[in-house]
């Protein structure tokens, strides 16, 4: 069983603390500038509804966005009928980073990781990797992944992450995520396709926070 969870809607059909997803779903699914998270503990849950979800969040979100949807004729590369699309986000580099996982053309959210100091390039990378493993474990039939980070696509093909990040107590777990993530590329093979999201033709990734 995967470790309880606990959704702060700060504006949604009806704010409050949930402890599913779906449930949280309800809440901001449809909803204009819905702003929500995810918390390891109610303390912690409880703390972030009482304050500005902007302390969380990053002053310059207009919302941790539900992702956008696409239909199946409409995905960029010819011949898919679905894939993941991964993105991260990040407060100062070095600063708060979380990424996810979305699925298309449904734009469910599949995963979420985060916040934990760490950069942008890194939660590309993470996000990837969690994508690539995550498709094998379960045997999920999606055939390709999209990623808009060049580096982190790189990084990936060369299973190592390039980083200049400082390694410090604050960041110790985050390297051990690093080395778990390498690891598991250096034993595992993998059919998906690992393509980059043309931003500039396509818009943002439907994976993206919406933090710009």
């Amino acid at each position: 069983m995967g470790k309880a969870k606990f959704y702060v809607v700060w504006e949604g059909v009806n704010p409050g603390i949930y402890t599913s997803w779906t449930d949280c779903q309800l809440q901001i699914k449809g909803y204009e500038g819905a702003k929500y998270k995810s918390f390891d503990t109610r303390e912690e849950a409880e703390r972030a509804l009482n304050s500005s979800p902007f302390h969380y969040i990053g002053k310059n979100a207009k919302a941790q966005a539900t992702p956008k949807s696409l239909a199946p004729d409409t995905l960029p590369t010819p011949g898919l009928t679905s894939a993941l699309a991964v993105d991260a986000a990040c407060s100062g580099n070095p600063g708060p980073m979380e990424y996810r996982g979305v699925y298309l053309p449904g734009g469910q959210q599949i995963f979420h990781f985060g916040p934990t100091r760490g950069t942008n390039n890194i939660g590309e990378f993470l996000a990837i990797v969690h994508g690539l493993a995550l498709i094998k474990q379960q045997n999920y039939n999606i055939p390709a992944i999209y990623s808009d980070s060049a580096n982190a696509i790189s990084w990936v093909n060369q299973k190592r992450c390039k980083t200049k990040l400082e390694r410090t107590p604050q960041t110790e777990e985050l390297f051990k995520m690093i080395e778990r993530a390498e690891k598991w590329l250096r034993e595992h093979t993998y059919t998906t396709r690992i393509l980059k999201w043309e931003t500039k033709s396509w818009g943002e990734i439907p994976a993206d926070f919406g933090r710009k």
